[in-house]
């Protein structure tokens, strides 16, 4: 008369590949999502690390800082007293590169991108380059054409 009315294994197991199956669809698109945050965080990191270089550029007879270390003392107030670090390698800082002339004419600030191996240059004549598409930068001078 009495029914048992407890799950069997089965349905306990089933239960689970039901929920298995719906994790192994939101993880995918979850690292997606911050990827996606961290390449706005970036972008807007490295903007203000423009603008800090360009007030620095106006306030030290138009020269451009050798490092970005140099914007924490001379520039707290756009900054703060820590560099931003690089969203995509951890413990890392954005990197400033340069064109190498004396004095520095053209930069570039970037971040390593979603690969974390990513590099940028600034050429003499201002044309800047990445080594792979996932690279996030910001320049003075003119991006590379990406036009075929």
């Amino acid at each position: 008369m009495f029914r048992n009315r407890a799950f069997t294994i089965i349905e306990l197991l089933i239960v689970i590949a039901v929920i298995a199956i719906l994790v192994g669809i939101a993880l995918p698109r979850f690292k997606g999502m911050q990827d996606e945050g961290n390449i706005a965080k970036a972008k807007g990191e490295l903007r203000t690390l423009q603008t800090a270089i360009e007030s620095y550029y106006i306030h030290n007879s138009n020269a451009y800082p050798a490092a970005l270390t140099t914007l924490t003392s001379a520039i707290p107030n756009i900054i703060g007293s820590a560099l931003p670090t690089d969203p995509f390698k951890v413990g890392t800082n954005y990197v400033l590169a340069t064109d190498g002339a004396t004095p520095v004419k053209y930069y570039v600030i970037y971040s390593v991108g979603t690969a974390g191996t990513g590099t940028a240059s600034v050429t003499t004549a201002g044309v800047a380059s990445d080594s792979e598409s996932s690279v996030i930068y910001v320049t003075n001078g003119a991006p590379r054409d990406t036009t075929p």
